[in-house]
């Protein structure tokens, strides 16, 4: 590289995305995704859309998915902001929100991309760090600060704070915006933050087809909020990209909405799948937080995560491993089909009995 020209180049530590391998007898339980497939009302959409549509520009606001959306949740058109994924709306709540000059807050153990957008948007951080339990401490989110961001169900944790410890960090940090990130947030129940934008006018809540609805190729993501929030979000949006989503993704996104059996059953596969798991995992030796997610973040008692990472990689079976301090002895596992976990357990189990005997 040019040195004279690197000198003027922005240097960030970028985020570290699961790895996407392509082997035919894969077992893929890196990345968090659904092992289902979308709602077949969204399948018909994409077959059926209008391929000639396609030399118009969509939509800048994408209205009839915001509407769908709006509706789905007992909202108002003005209270919802959707973007290309989650981690789009996420990059422009960054924007939007974070400008003040002080520290915003979010966890040390947390999803690992808020502190490349901090980096990137040169807003200053700090990340007080979680309890021994993996758990925040309100003490943590009540000094001054430029805001505060929190994922809950937490990733790769799985923990879920309650609406009691949200209510009480929103109600210490009345001058900033609070943003919950819910990433995971069906998969957990009742938990949802989404009520606290009815009370709250800083409260942003952020949530995601790429999980529960089986759409991450999609890249559908959606912010509700207060109408002014939406507003002062959509004007950072329109200054930067106005042609957010594309007509195929409004299409099958609002398809996906109205199958809402199909989402919930689905759900129930995972979540049945999910403590299914986390009984075989006790059994064999690892401990963890009970996961509300579609993932378990597991340490096992005698055999290190990294050995056990590489041995299931070995076999094609693929699962997330943190080499960062307090973590790197976890693995974090993404609920499959009851099959693709009972390829993994057996595959675990086989490991983790030639570790204990050499």
């Amino acid at each position: 590289m040019n040195t004279r020209l690197a000198a003027n180049f922005r240097k960030i530590d970028p985020y570290v995305p699961g790895e996407q391998p392509d082997l035919p007898d894969m077992v893929k339980l890196n990345t968090n995704e659904n092992p289902y497939p979308p709602s077949p009302c969204a399948a018909e959409a994409i077959r059926q859309f209008d391929t000639e549509a396609l030399r118009l520009y969509p939509d800048p606001a994408s209205t009839e998915l915001v509407h769908a959306i709006a509706e789905r949740y007992g909202l108002t058109d003005d209270q919802v902001y959707v973007g290309v994924g989650s981690d789009d709306v996420l990059a422009i709540s960054f924007m939007t929100f974070f400008h003040s000059g002080k520290p915003i807050l979010f966890p040390d153990i947390t999803y690992s991309f808020y502190d490349v957008w901090a980096e990137l948007f040169q807003i200053p951080y700090q990340c007080p760090a979680l309890d021994e339990n993996f758990d925040l401490r309100l003490e943590d989110y009540t000094c001054s600060n430029g805001g505060v961001v929190i994922a809950n169900p937490n990733a790769p944790t799985g923990v879920v704070q309650d609406l009691d410890f949200l209510r009480q960090v929103i109600e210490a940090n009345r001058d900033v915006i609070v943003m919950i990130d819910e990433a995971y947030i069906d998969f957990c129940g009742s938990s949802s933050a989404l009520p606290l934008i009815r009370e709250y006018d800083n409260v942003v809540v952020v949530q995601t087809f790429s999980k529960s609805r089986s759409m991450a190729g999609v890249r559908i993501g959606y912010a509700m909020a207060q109408p002014e929030l939406i507003q002062a979000m959509n004007d950072v949006r329109y200054s930067f990209n106005s042609y957010p989503l594309s007509r195929l993704s409004v299409a099958a996104g609002v398809a996906a909405l109205k199958d809402e059996s199909y989402f919930q059953d689905m759900l129930a596969k995972v979540i049945a799948t999910r403590e299914e798991t986390k009984q075989e995992l006790h059994r064999l030796g690892f401990s963890f937080r009970d996961s509300m997610t579609n993932f378990i973040f597991a340490t096992h008692e005698e055999v290190p995560a990294q050995v056990i990472f590489e041995k299931l990689r070995e076999r094609h079976i693929f699962v997330r491993h943190f080499q960062k301090p307090r973590i790197d002895n976890y693995l974090r596992i993404s609920i499959g089909t009851d099959d693709e976990m009972r390829r993994f357990l057996d595959a675990v189990e086989e490991i983790v009995t030639q570790e204990r005997n050499r």
